[in-house]
């Protein structure tokens, strides 16, 4: 009797248990550890870091990630390598806020966020990051078919941070790459000081 499993990719068969290849599942690439790190680059095929068509889905993960003062973190793309990150993106943002004292919350989309056919970096926190020493902020940002000389490349990111007046706001951004040619470089960065601590993780999906 055949076993038939279901998945994203479709279905396959099988006349064995351990016949059906891994699929949908989360390879590891390549972490990035900052320490007082103006930038955090990776760069398909420099140190390991593989950004190419090996993966439709990438998926970049971050921990704790402190600012060295009041800041954003912020994301720009490469096509050429990695010798400039400015490539042209239109992407939405909007996030949603409580504080520690439970006098305020709120729901908003946030224009001046968001991006229209801009080089410039995207932010992917609105409200400062707090520098204190219990602060920082962490999430995900997918990265969806890089290597396609065809279609744009789309992106969407979910971070929360703590804010320097005590606020936890869970904020969303998402957008595209107006390019056809192939995104092979993602940089993050903050738009004040550096990155103090905290890693990147790079994953494929597989």
């Amino acid at each position: 009797m055949s076993i038939i499993k279901l998945n994203n990719n479709g279905v396959k068969n099988a006349t064995a248990f351990g016949s059906i290849s891994s699929l949908g599942s989360m390879v590891f690439i390549k972490k990035l550890t900052a320490s007082s790190s103006s930038t955090l680059s990776f760069v398909d095929g420099a140190s390991s870091v593989v950004l190419d068509n090996t993966y439709k889905e990438y998926v970049f993960t971050f921990k704790d990630i402190h600012p060295s003062a009041d800041a954003n973190l912020m994301i720009n793309f490469s096509i050429d390598g990695g010798s400039n990150y400015n490539v042209t993106k239109t992407s939405t943002f909007f996030n949603a806020w409580h504080d520690e004292a439970n006098t305020s919350t709120s729901l908003e989309y946030n224009t001046d966020a968001d991006l229209a056919q801009s080089t410039s970096n995207q932010n992917l926190t609105y409200y400062n990051i707090s520098n204190d020493n219990d602060s920082s902020t962490s999430g995900t940002l997918k990265l969806f078919n890089p290597s396609s000389t065809t279609f744009v490349k789309h992106f969407i990111s979910d971070t929360h941070i703590m804010t320097p007046a005590n606020f936890a706001i869970r904020q969303f951004c998402a957008g595209y790459c107006n390019t056809t040619s192939a995104v092979d470089a993602v940089q993050f960065s903050m738009s004040s000081g550096n990155i103090d601590a905290g890693d990147i993780c790079l994953y494929g999906i597989a």
